[in-house]
């Protein structure tokens, strides 16, 4: 007769998560994940364990106590560079007016001209690029898909062609709790991304975009004070994180 506690604990042993092996760095990229620790990285002061490694990847619960930003900086700047790095939202955080927009970059608005919006399961995180908010990739759920740079799209002030060029030319993210790979390559202040294998943004201008800067992993939202989630909170993963200076 086999020993009960061995059958359990075999048992149990199969319900663990298993920790995921980095992938290899390609050839001419510097990997800034190692899958053990945040090393290449700056955790925010009081932070307080939100951003953490768990089972081989980055993981946020968007609940950092940082009093300042909360966001998760690399401890280098980069110039130009091509930024390789898988993501996926955990989950949704509950209903967000989301707007529609056009392939211009402009929003789809009513006879009176507001923004038309439709309530929809939401997640919201993203990339800042060179050290600013407003070159920031968004990660999150809306038909418009991830990857456009929203300071830019939404600054009216731009002429219209920049904000069309920073506007996704399709939806690439995979379902929610799916990983997602972006490739993402800056050249003096031109920006090209691919999200899953599809060019959705190509050679877009980012005016006044720093030379230099590092990136950031972004906090976004978290609990209100009645303990409910924002509905666009970053509960989101990261993992194999490869940078190649150009």
């Amino acid at each position: 007769m086999r020993n009960p506690l061995i059958i359990f604990a075999l048992i149990f042993s199969c319900t663990l998560p298993l920790a995921a092996d980095p992938a290899p760095v390609p050839e001419g990229f510097q990997s800034l994940f190692n899958g053990k620790d945040l090393d290449s990285w700056k955790i925010p002061e009081g932070d307080n364990g939100h951003w953490k490694v768990l089972d081989g990847v980055i993981d946020y619960d968007a609940q950092s106590e940082a009093p300042g930003e909360k966001h998760l900086w690399s401890k280098k700047e980069y110039g130009d560079f091509v930024l390789r790095l898988d993501w996926r939202i955990k989950e949704t955080t509950g209903f967000y007016d989301v707007p529609y927009v056009l392939p211009d970059g402009s929003y789809v608005k009513d006879e009176h001209g507001k923004k038309i919006t439709h309530p929809m399961p939401n997640a919201d995180s993203g990339i800042y690029l060179r050290g600013t908010a407003k070159a920031q990739l968004n990660i999150w759920c809306w038909p418009i898909g991830s990857g456009e740079v929203y300071g830019i799209r939404n600054n009216e002030s731009q002429p219209q062609e920049i904000r069309a060029g920073v506007t996704p030319s399709r939806k690439a993210d995979h379902p929610i709790g799916e990983w997602n790979t972006f490739e993402i390559t800056m050249k003096g202040d031109r920006l090209t991304v691919n999200l899953n294998g599809h060019v959705i943004i190509e050679n877009a201008k980012l005016p006044d975009v720093p030379e230099r800067g590092a990136f950031a992993l972004q906090h976004h939202g978290g609990k209100k004070k009645d303990g409910t989630w924002s509905p666009a909170s970053s509960l989101v993963q990261f993992r194999n994180i490869f940078i190649k200076e150009l």
